[in-house]
């Protein structure tokens, strides 16, 4: 049996192994674009980008777009998620069609 990981996970294009296991991860790249902007995370997002990603795409689904897309800020996904970082954000067209969602 395959497992099979929906467009908006980190996991999407990462081979199994003999259909039970996931390979190691093939990370899906989030490049910078010119319609990219800066924002400065908010106190209710502390801890939380699944929060954000809803609020912004409609589904929790794509936390980690944000950590994929600031690399050199956030080397922890959920406690470098503080009040006050500055993260660059994809809008959700160029996130959509880079992704394939």
């Amino acid at each position: 049996m395959t497992a099979t990981y929906t467009s908006t996970s980190p996991y999407a294009i990462t081979p199994m192994v003999n259909g039970q296991y996931l390979d190691i991860l093939t990370i899906r790249p989030v490049s910078s674009s010119a319609s990219d902007y800066l924002y400065t995370i908010q106190p209710q997002y502390t801890y939380r980008p699944d929060l954000l990603a809803y609020d912004l795409y409609g589904t929790a689904n794509l936390w980690w777009v944000f950590i994929q897309r600031n690399l050199d800020v956030l080397q922890d996904p959920i406690l470098d998620f503080i009040p006050g970082t500055k993260i660059y954000l994809c809008q959700y067209g160029m996130l959509a069609q880079a992704l394939g969602i």
